[in-house]
């Protein structure tokens, strides 16, 4: 996979995908959009690729949408005598963005953010999105689009955020835009842990790898089942989820061979079948 604003490293099974515009703060231009979605968007159809840490290059984590760009934009329409630009034409913008966030939901594979310095806006949106979010010291977060006259509840933030923290924290973080910092993103429980920025990379890789320990199918069916089961109606339909996964996987080979390894008192060789 080649890009231009991404890079992406394979390490067995776990795939490195880092925000490639240092000089911008990894901030979110076209070409970004465009990569990001095609990226998460491939994860469907790739076996090979079992867990995904998710991190930025230079000294953020991602700034959120690339302004400079959205101003260049604004002038060029101006120039033509379209000032504000169609509502549809901005509605198709916008659903270019947002559509990020649900690809990283709908990915079958667990997405691990590992954020340091700025996730502002857009990049806050993909750290919430994540399945699990472990932060540096130098983290800081924050819903940025009220801050320039638009709605906090932006790209999923407002789905996300209370399901993550509760509603007062949520409602405080978003009516004043205000950051969070690494410390009390972790007493919040927005993020898992909190490290020394310079160990970010190697905290993200052994929690991939305590992941990379299960079976894919298992990996892949506890995503779907909490996904479903944060928005279920009733202990019922959560339970009813989780029973038909176990039924699933309790007909693959894997079931076979981490019962047999578990027996024999020997890691499991588990093949994704």
């Amino acid at each position: 996979m080649s890009y231009e604003t991404l890079q992406v490293e394979r390490e067995g099974h776990l795939t490195w995908v880092t925000l490639n515009r240092p000089e911008a703060l990894n901030s979110m231009n076209t070409t970004l959009i465009r990569e990001v979605s095609d990226f998460f968007r491939g994860l469907t159809d790739d076996r090979e690729t079992r867990v995904v840490v998710l991190k930025g290059a230079g000294r953020a984590f991602c700034a959120g949408l690339d302004l400079k760009q959205q101003a260049g934009d604004a002038r060029e329409r101006d120039a033509a005598g379209d000032p504000s630009g169609s509502v549809s034409g901005g509605l198709r913008g916008q659903r270019r963005v947002s559509e990020i966030v649900m690809l990283m939901r709908r990915a079958p594979q667990p997405i691990i953010a590992a954020v340091h310095g700025a996730a502002c806006g857009g990049g806050f949106a993909m750290a919430l999105a994540s399945d699990v979010r472990i932060a540096g010291e130098s983290a800081r977060m924050n819903a940025a689009f009220i801050r320039i006259g638009l709605s906090a509840c932006d790209v999923g933030v407002s789905y996300f955020l209370p399901r993550i923290v509760g509603a007062s924290v949520a409602s405080e973080l978003l009516l004043t835009g205000d950051f969070i910092d690494a410390a009390r993103a972790e007493r919040t429980g927005l993020v898992s842990r909190v490290v020394p920025d310079a160990g970010l990379d190697q905290a993200a890789r052994e929690l991939a790898q305590r992941m990379l320990r299960n079976s894919p199918l298992g990996l892949k069916l506890t995503k779907e089942c909490l996904k479903h089961s944060i928005d279920a109606g009733s202990l019922e339909a959560a339970i009813a989820m989780e029973d038909r996964n176990q039924i699933l996987a309790a007909r693959s080979r894997d079931f076979r061979e981490g019962v047999t390894a578990f027996l024999a008192k020997r890691e499991a060789k588990f093949t994704d079948d």
